[in-house]
């Protein structure tokens, strides 16, 4: 017993300790992995865009406008460069293999997307048609940001990641089997729609998550007395 009348096991409350520890474990945890919403919404919203753009434009001749290929490119770079940047940033607060494999996973990106335009080059010089290189960038694209997406949820432990990633390869196959110009169309809706779904259940399990998380001590924890702390 203290000098409030306290004793030493009403003090301590295991239970409580457990709580702060989980809290801030999953607090650590937001702060340096980098977060679904901002990953799925960023790809999302470059496919749905880029692509319903490619669409509209292909559907009177089969083939796109210039101008909708620069829509395309545009939301991809930029996808690309947001992934780059907050992955390379979540990971810069820490130190050791984790710093390491968040750069590293970032900068992957960069070198996929980058050999990813050369292998469309050099198809273009083989002499590959128009309809043939385009199906190809579609397909390879969704390749691409799947398995990034796998390896994303295997580095990171990330059940949701790994989902998105399994279906942007199912994507990949219906989109190169539906021909142009109805390609662009699953690629913005399924692709594009898919992302944007995971980031409203990235929300809602956020928000469930901190929901669930008790605002305080337990009821049976003493009330405090404004006297102080025990000796």
């Amino acid at each position: 017993m203290d000098d409030h009348g306290t004793s030493s096991d009403d003090a301590f409350d295991p239970a409580d300790s457990l709580r702060v520890i989980r809290e801030q474990t999953d607090r650590a945890r937001e702060a340096t992995e980098p977060d679904g919403r901002v990953m799925f919404g960023a790809w999302g919203l470059a496919w749905l865009v880029g692509y319903l753009a490619m669409w509209t434009s292909a559907r009177e001749t089969g083939a796109p406008e210039p101008w909708a290929g620069f829509v395309l490119a545009g939301t991809i770079v930029g996808a690309t460069a947001l992934t780059i940047v907050h992955s390379t940033t979540r990971a810069s607060g820490v130190r050791g293999a984790s710093a390491r494999v968040g750069a590293m996973y970032g900068w992957t990106w960069f070198l996929g997307f980058t050999v990813y335009g050369m292998v469309l080059g050099a198809m273009f010089r083989a002499g590959a048609s128009w309809e043939v290189v385009a199906t190809a960038a579609n397909g390879f694209a969704c390749l691409i940001v799947g398995l990034m997406y796998i390896a994303g949820g295997l580095l990171f432990g990330e059940i949701r990641m790994y989902a998105v990633g399994a279906w942007m390869l199912v994507t990949a196959a219906v989109a190169a089997f539906a021909g142009m110009p109805h390609t662009y169309l699953v690629m913005a809706l399924a692709g594009g729609g898919g992302f944007l779904v995971m980031v409203v259940v990235e929300q809602v399990i956020r928000a469930r998550r901190r929901g669930l998380a008790p605002a305080g001590p337990p009821a049976t924890s003493p009330p405090a007395t404004g006297g102080g702390s025990s000796d």
